[in-house]
């Protein structure tokens, strides 16, 4: 399966503003790609890239006075299969888990696990020690939060959506996350893309945010906001929670005139024919 995505983002700025963005693909799904990503700012600015203490590809640049315009389009090979199931996976004692991964267990800015930490062990502690538990959680985080992007706030901690009873899909991240991270299990929160494909939806086109959890030694995708097996995520960055994965980080302010995101499948690799 080939799937075409991109973005058309615009910013303003009433003075020279230093910008960090994460918008690149993560670096294991770079060999996927069968038209690499043309990444592109208007107007033409020097740029320089690095890697973050997570692993995700950044770009830096001092944006100019008015407005700034960023640009990607790419086609990428998936192989067409949803996320695989986790159920059987068995949660990892503490003491076994490899060392660069205790940091997901710990709170961090959004996913405060000393404020969930009781209630989480009260509707969780009977579950099996498996992903079962993971998916359990998913389901209570599902049903707890009613979905409204007229609600959303930048500031909302896991707790807050608990009480609230509304948010994002980053605020279902954040929940399971804490949840997780309460019963001992890492957990992580992921940014990209995720189309409609294989789903009936048809709503406007977004980045999405999504979990992965540590079990049985390796990573596995969990998503509490759609809370089915998807296909086609295309991950850009990985981390604590949404703190260490902002797409746009500016020093300085700046104002978003436009925001467009692209994401269907296709039969040919190449960047012919009209955005979708």
């Amino acid at each position: 399966m080939l799937i075409r995505f991109g973005y058309d983002i615009a910013v303003a700025c009433d003075a020279p503003t230093p910008v960090v963005t994460q918008l690149t693909i993560a670096a294991d799904q770079l060999k996927d790609l069968r038209v690499a990503e043309n990444f592109a700012l208007t107007p033409q600015i020097p740029s320089t890239t690095y890697t973050d203490i997570f692993g995700n590809a950044c770009r830096r640049f001092i944006a100019p006075v008015g407005e700034l315009a960023m640009w990607s389009d790419s086609v990428i090979e998936d192989s067409g299969m949803v996320d695989p199931d986790a159920t059987e996976a068995n949660v990892m004692p503490v003491e076994a888990l490899p060392d660069d991964i205790l940091v997901y267990l710990l709170g961090s800015r959004y996913c405060e696990t000393d404020r969930l930490s009781q209630m989480a062990w009260d509707l969780f502690g009977a579950t099996p020690a498996t992903g079962a538990r993971v998916q359990a959680i998913c389901d209570y985080v599902n049903r707890r939060i009613r979905f409204d992007y007229q609600l959303a706030r930048a500031t909302r901690t896991a707790a807050e959506a608990h009480q609230e009873q509304v948010g994002v899909c980053r605020d279902y991240a954040h929940l399971a996350i804490a949840l997780c991270r309460c019963m001992n299990i890492p957990a992580r929160y992921v940014n990209g893309y995720l189309g409609d494909i294989g789903v009936p939806l048809f709503l406007p086109m977004d980045f999405s945010a999504w979990i992965e959890v540590y079990l049985g030694n390796r990573w596995w995708v969990f998503d509490p906001r759609n809370n089915i097996p998807r296909i086609g995520r295309i991950v850009i960055s990985r981390g604590r929670d949404a703190a260490d994965v902002a797409m746009i980080t500016s020093f300085g302010p700046h104002w978003l005139n436009r925001f467009r995101v692209w994401v269907f499948e296709v039969d040919q690799p190449s960047l012919d024919g009209p955005i979708q």
